[in-house]
């Protein structure tokens, strides 16, 4: 009894381990198609793992928001009786009206996951969050264990038609966004895009960015990174044409809290031609 016991714990205690890793996972949102004709649906999964898979469904009631952007109509909250959970993914249904560059953006509620040590820095490294890994380092906290809080506001573009808007350019008030400077629908790969990072509103500079994708034929466009300037703006090269994302998560170190650190993740998907 002794030993099952003891395998009972150690089976608790990893998979305790797998779903605090799994709240580090990128989250994607990524249209069925990001070129739709009006007065059409287009089925838009949320990629809870990475860029090209979904490992965990978001349930309804961690989300604080869900929301589609048009220039005519402005903006409009998603009933969230249309989220759909099935498996290790979650999807919404979008009916398209009139043409233009049409926003989608989620929102979660803020979770909480406890790491040991090794598993927090290996976590700083692999997600491309090296200035807090620096900061322990310094610190000499590379042994100590951490909690976070983490929310994740994520982003998606599509073309309705052929009409160029604006809405792609609209800040949803999530605690954490990218917003893009020129409509990407506008660009052709070879050129670049300018995007501005914000954490609650306000330009957040050096921040790190990564970004990459995938080709028309799923082939993998490499990750890259760059630091945004002293006014939050980055500029990401669109090399080939496919499906591109860029991303960044900005944690802090808070004090007087029930969690070392507070992370915010932001995610922007699009298409280039």
């Amino acid at each position: 009894m002794k030993t099952v016991s003891r395998v009972t714990a150690c089976t608790l205690a990893l998979l305790l381990v797998v779903v605090a890793v799994a709240g580090a996972h990128d989250m994607f949102l990524k249209p069925s198609e990001f070129f739709v004709a009006e007065n059409s649906s287009v089925l838009v999964r949320v990629l809870n793992g990475t860029f090209s898979k979904s490992e965990n469904s978001i349930a309804r009631a961690r989300l604080a928001d869900v929301s589609i952007v048009t220039t005519a109509d402005g903006r409009f909250r998603v009933d969230t009786t249309q989220w759909g959970v099935a498996g290790d993914t979650s999807t919404l249904m979008v009916t398209t009206r009139a043409t233009g560059t049409y926003l989608i953006g989620m929102s979660t509620k803020p979770s909480i996951i406890a790491l040991k040590a090794k598993d927090f820095n290996a976590y700083l490294t692999e997600d491309g969050i090296p200035d807090v890994l620096a900061a322990r380092r310094r610190n000499g906290e590379l042994a100590k264990d951490a909690t976070e809080r983490y929310s994740k506001h994520v982003k998606a573009l599509i073309q309705v038609g052929g009409a160029r808007t604006d809405s792609y350019s609209a800040a949803l008030g999530y605690p954490a966004e990218i917003i893009p400077l020129e409509n990407p629908y506008t660009l052709r790969r070879g050129t670049s895009l300018q995007l501005r990072t914000l954490v609650d509103g306000k330009p957040v500079a050096n921040q790190l960015v990564q970004f990459g994708g995938r080709t028309p034929t799923e082939g993998r466009i490499e990750q890259r990174s760059a630091r945004t300037d002293s006014a939050g703006v980055v500029k990401v090269p669109l090399r080939l044409a496919g499906t591109w994302y860029v991303k960044f998560i900005n944690m802090q170190r808070v004090q007087g809290d029930s969690v070392d650190y507070e992370s915010r993740w932001a995610t922007l998907t699009f298409a280039v031609r």
